[in-house]
């Protein structure tokens, strides 16, 4: 059996009148993440740790910013377009672990929905993927409240 294993991170700006999507799940607060897509932070840190365990670049490569297609993308399928590239190259998910850095909203009441969302997209199931939340302390961007970010590492397996 082979493993690969991939890192993701990913920061976008808190501004009003989005809504705050993280893990494909809509979570009220009176902000959200200003971004080309949908600017879903966990979700993406996720598709940079799966392309990156291959060595297939970054999301920016294959959903660029200036491209007018991915305005307002759905990140979930995204990550659906992403994990399909993975299995043609004949790779799956052994499990993801990621990270959400976050002084507000508490997290903690969505992380089951976040996990079913994405291991629903991934095919997988949901005890494959690790969803934590975190503070900053108040300290740095995300601890000023000016953004959010997350974190992700996807382990790829290959069976010969």
């Amino acid at each position: 059996m082979n493993i690969r294993i991939g890192n993701g991170y990913d920061i976008h700006q808190l501004v009003p009148g989005r809504p705050l999507i993280l893990g494909g799940v809509t979570i009220p607060h009176d902000r959200g993440l200003l971004g080309h897509s949908d600017a879903d932070v966990l979700t993406h840190a996720i598709m940079d740790a799966m392309l990156g365990a291959l060595s297939l670049g970054d999301i920016g490569l294959y959903f660029p910013p200036t491209d007018p297609q991915w305005a307002g993308a759905d990140s979930l399928k995204l990550l659906e377009q992403v994990n399909q590239l993975i299995l043609t190259e004949g790779w799956q998910i052994g499990n993801l672990d990621t990270v959400v850095v976050a002084e507000r909203p508490k997290l903690k009441p969505h992380i089951e929905a976040m996990r079913l969302a994405l291991s629903t997209v991934l095919k997988i199931e949901s005890n494959q993927i690790g969803v934590k939340a975190t503070t900053n302390e108040k300290l740095g961007p995300t601890g000023r409240e000016e953004g959010i970010a997350a974190y992700a590492v996807a382990l790829l397996i290959c069976h010969p």
